[in-house]
């Protein structure tokens, strides 16, 4: 099962007033685990950039301004997600973006139904606690220690370890379960290494102290001819 998580950088918070992309990270998952291929493209937005969404993200309408524009990198963006499902930890906003962008481009938008959102997994899996992204690190011990600013491939990587936790944790058990039938350690597998079988016949105080305890019943069904 193929999957990708994926986050994006912008210069504000509404493609309606005219905010861009100017970021945008992915990470492959299959069977929800990353698969080590990634995308990651940073993008002119033609644009200023405000002093707030620098503060978020640290990048400069200097640093980008000899970026590719997002209609050169939409083809590669697109060959990589394919048709797969998208992580997202609050998709309407990504998708927002990504789809004004693809307008702007006469492009095909991409449907929300093909979005999973982790904000609102993480809502429903605990309600009334904090649902962003480094709230969710906090909870599940994942290390956002290098995280002053937002990047939109390291967030993609957190989101990737996020989301494995929100569906069900890494449970590491059933790989120390798998590594051990792997070694021939486990005593159940066929052809594993065998107990000596234990013995279960009563001893001979045992079988006195069940009579003693026989003889001190009326009529039990176990003696009736």
């Amino acid at each position: 099962m193929r999957e990708v998580t994926l986050d994006t950088e912008t210069t504000g918070l509404d493609p309606a007033n005219g905010d861009r992309i100017v970021e945008i990270g992915c990470v492959e998952l299959v069977n929800h685990v990353p698969s080590g291929r990634t995308f990651h493209r940073h993008v002119n937005p033609e644009r200023d950039m405000p002093d707030a969404a620098f503060a978020v993200h640290g990048l400069s309408a200097e640093f980008l301004s000899d970026k590719e524009l997002f209609g050169e990198i939409v083809d590669d963006l697109l060959v990589f997600i394919e048709d797969s499902r998208l992580i997202i930890h609050n998709a309407e906003f990504d998708l927002g973006f990504i789809n004004a962008e693809l307008k702007r481009l006469n492009r095909e938008p991409l449907l929300p139904d093909r979005a999973i959102d982790t904000v609102k997994i993480a809502r429903r899996k605990f309600p009334g606690a904090q649902a962003s992204l480094d709230a969710l690190c906090r909870r599940f011990n994942i290390d956002i220690s290098d995280r002053q600013i937002h990047g939109a491939l390291k967030d993609a990587r957190l989101l990737a370890e996020v989301y494995l936790e929100l569906v069900g944790g890494r449970q590491p058990g059933l790989g120390l379960a798998a590594a051990t039938m792997e070694s021939g350690l486990d005593d159940t597998a066929p052809g594993g290494p065998r107990r000596p079988p234990r013995a279960h016949a009563p001893t001979a105080e045992e079988e006195a102290a069940h009579a003693a305890f026989m003889d001190g019943l009326t009529d039990p069904v176990w003696r009736a001819p």
